[in-house]
């Protein structure tokens, strides 16, 4: 069946960023199209900032909720999606990235900003306790939500290294946005543009053969106007002068207290973080398991049957 995405309409658009978002829809569009996902758009009111998320939707069958990590569009979560059948997927982007309406990224504020904004998006979905299907930041945000407000997390498959778990930082490209003054300046002087998102794959640990919708779809987010101030805001709330802020690091005893069972699928090449940290973290909550892919810090890219398996094998109740 080809993919349809249904466009409803968004936020009033001034014309530079009208064309921007028109770009971005398009390069969504063909990513949608590339994986044979089809997929609805809809965009929910998000009260306690007064803008609207962008959550994308496919399929049929018990809520699955899918939340991508910081800087990147919630349709890269495609290649997995199409291989997820059986489920209602809700595919969800961080503020600020993809269509979703930025917010106010602060340190001293960043955790409530993330489990008010989750608790938002499931509410305006009247998505109940669910399953959860997350990846780096997406990890640590839907942690803080499973934790401030406990029941609505009912398992939790994380794929990648989780944003700040233990002594795991960020790559170069994100530690240098958190710089004042400096972040800025390179994001002045590295444009978006094929290259440049093609080397953060790599980065990233992703070899981008054959990602050629997914490479021009963060491209076009990049372009997005809200981007670059969205991504430069949260990597300072993150972290200080290039390291994660002690206040957003998953210590061992936070760790210990997690509830729900948890399915760590961890890229062998993940620039974010060893799998050696991936064992750690799994002998810390108490009912985890690890399982190392082929692959970076988005293995489904290239790996989408090997992850699928293992998300759809993962129960939903404790063991």
């Amino acid at each position: 069946m080809e993919a349809h995405l249904t466009r409803s309409t968004g936020p009033a658009l001034g014309t530079d960023t009208g064309i921007a978002v028109s770009d971005f829809l398009d390069a969504q569009q063909r990513v949608l199209d590339r994986y044979r996902v089809a997929a609805q758009r809809r965009y929910v009111d998000l009260p306690t900032t007064g803008g609207q998320a962008q959550v994308l939707v496919a399929g049929e069958g018990p809520p699955l909720v899918m939340v991508i990590g910081g800087a990147v569009p919630g349709v890269f979560w495609a290649p997995l999606m199409a291989e997820l059948p059986g489920h209602t997927l809700y595919a969800i982007e961080l503020p600020g990235f993809g269509l979703t309406d930025p917010t106010g990224y602060r340190h001293d504020t960043i955790r409530r900003t993330a489990v008010d904004y989750l608790a938002g998006v499931v509410d305006a979905l009247a998505v109940g306790p669910s399953r959860f299907v997350t990846q780096s930041m997406g990890s640590q945000w839907a942690v803080w939500l499973a934790a401030d407000q406990p029941g609505r997390v009912t398992s939790q498959v994380m794929i990648g290294c989780p944003a700040f778990f233990l002594d795991t930082s960020a790559v170069l490209p994100f530690r240098l946005a958190s710089v004042p003054g400096l972040g800025p300046l390179l994001m002045s002087l590295q444009k978006p543009s094929a290259g440049n998102a093609e080397r953060l794959m790599r980065i990233v640990g992703e070899g981008p053969a054959g990602l050629d919708e997914l490479r021009d779809v963060l491209v076009a987010a990049q372009r997005v106007p809200t981007y670059i101030p969205s991504l430069l805001a949260l990597m300072r709330a993150m972290m200080r002068w290039s390291r994660p802020r002690p206040a957003v690091m998953t210590t061992p005893d936070q760790l210990r207290r997690i509830e729900h069972p948890v399915r760590l699928v961890w890229g062998e090449r993940d620039g974010f973080g060893r799998p050696e940290a991936g064992r750690m973290i799994a002998e810390l909550i108490p009912d985890a398991d690890l399982h190392v892919v082929p692959g970076g810090h988005a293995p489904w890219f290239h790996h989408a049957e090997i992850v699928a398996r293992l998300t759809r094998d993962f129960p939903d109740t404790r063991r």
